[in-house]
């Protein structure tokens, strides 16, 4: 078995050099199949080194000795992981010029019990094209000022290895890592990432996949599924990574999601498309649960976007899917549902509610290994309508977005 010089205690791959995904995932998936009656469960896996090409780490120490890493479990104790070798090499080289900078510049590191100090956290992501860094510092202070000599090392030091540099302010005592506004210090707007040729930007604030080479095996495995010329609509669609990649695919496309940052990053995707293709797609902004109300709206009320969907694709967070919008897939099935699912209990929940009515059947199921040496497995389910469900359901394709605005 390889080892890693961090563990213990860093808690960042408690499967560390264990193949494929964990053997509990693994069964209960099986077991899932077994009772929708599929076969056993394909994983699909890749790099499992250097396979991080995004990062947040914990900034926390002394002055002039600070440590960058990830907490210990349960504490505020940062393990210092200079050599992590699941990350992409260049975060390992940014974490280190910053350490270095903090110091010369003599910028304090946060205390979570005193609620003092300014260096808080640090996100780092890579562009796989130009293999450069997006660089975002979170600090306990309410304007760059205190970080300028410390961000002016890092420009110099990572010369053009630098994407772009970014403050964030976060001033509570609350255990989220981000603060709401980002401040552009130097560098493009977005990193830029290529899904079916499509360009998708990545706003920092913008959620995104660490592991780039899965997630784009999972997108192509989602693409096959859909038919040419297929009405599709997106739940939680985040900057597009989905939907715009398919988007030569289909006939129409609505793509809702709620994060503002997503949804710039979505707009700026949108931008470079060319007019046809842009004609076709139609941005839903709010949360999955206001868009699933608002298709409900009574006849005669005024919407300002309608769309039937033949295909929803939903990519939701851990926690699954909202309950209205599983019952309203439920009651008014499209011919397909593609679920990307990131929390095996919920999916597993989510897919029997999906199924309780004899609406929709799960009919593929396949698991990738997003997050490798961790519990995590990421599975893609697709699910069909049946045909010949009891008379008196509601009707079929009916499933409609509106602004809910």
């Amino acid at each position: 078995m390889i080892a890693c010089s961090h563990r213990p205690p860093c808690p960042g791959c408690p499967r560390f050099g264990e193949p494929g995904i964990a053997p509990n995932a693994h069964a209960s998936l099986d077991e899932l199949a077994r009772v929708y009656k599929l076969p056993k469960v394909v994983v699909i896996s890749g790099s499992m080194m250097g396979f991080r090409h995004r990062a947040r780490l914990a900034i926390r120490g002394r002055l002039g000795s600070p440590k960058v890493g990830l907490f210990e479990l349960d504490t505020h104790h940062v393990v210092h992981i200079p050599h992590c070798s699941i990350q992409h090499p260049l975060i390992n080289r940014v974490a280190s010029i910053v350490r270095l900078a903090l110091v010369e510049a003599r910028v304090t590191c946060y205390s979570d019990k005193a609620h003092l100090g300014v260096a808080r956290y640090l996100q780092v992501v890579i562009e796989r094209h130009s293999q450069t860094a997006q660089v975002v510092m979170v600090a306990n202070c309410t304007d760059v000022d205190p970080l300028v000599p410390c961000f002016e090392l890092i420009r110099e030091r990572l010369g053009s290895d630098l994407h772009s540099l970014w403050f964030n302010s976060k001033c509570d005592r609350s255990n989220t890592i981000l603060g709401p506004d980002f401040q552009n210090y130097c560098g493009p707007a977005s990193v830029v990432e290529h899904f079916g040729g499509t360009a998708i930007h990545y706003p920092p604030g913008a959620f995104g996949q660490n592991n780039l080479d899965i997630a784009q095996t999972i997108i192509e495995h989602v693409r096959a599924q859909i038919p040419e010329g297929a009405q599709v609509t997106e739940f939680y669609a985040g900057v597009g990574a989905i939907g715009l990649s398919v988007l030569d695919r289909v006939s129409a496309l609505s793509m809702n999601e709620l994060n503002l940052h997503s949804l710039c990053g979505l707009e700026l995707g949108l931008a470079e498309l060319d007019a046809e293709s842009r004609q076709k797609a139609t941005v839903v902004p709010g949360s999955a649960v206001a868009a699933c109300r608002a298709a409900r709206a009574p006849v005669g009320v005024t919407v300002s976007m309608a769309a039937s969907a033949q295909v929803v694709i939903a990519d939701p967070p851990r926690k699954g899917l909202d309950g209205e919008l599983a019952t309203h897939l439920s009651d008014y099935p499209p011919q397909q549902f593609i679920y990307i699912s990131c929390g095996l209990e919920s999916f597993i929940l989510d897919a029997a509610r999906l199924t309780a009515n004899g609406t929709l059947r799960l009919s593929a199921l396949t698991a990738f290994n997003l997050m490798p040496y961790t519990e995590h497995v990421e599975t893609v389910a697709r699910f069909e309508r049946v045909e010949t469900y009891a008379a008196g359901s509601p009707p079929s394709n009916q499933l409609s977005i509106v602004n809910p605005e």
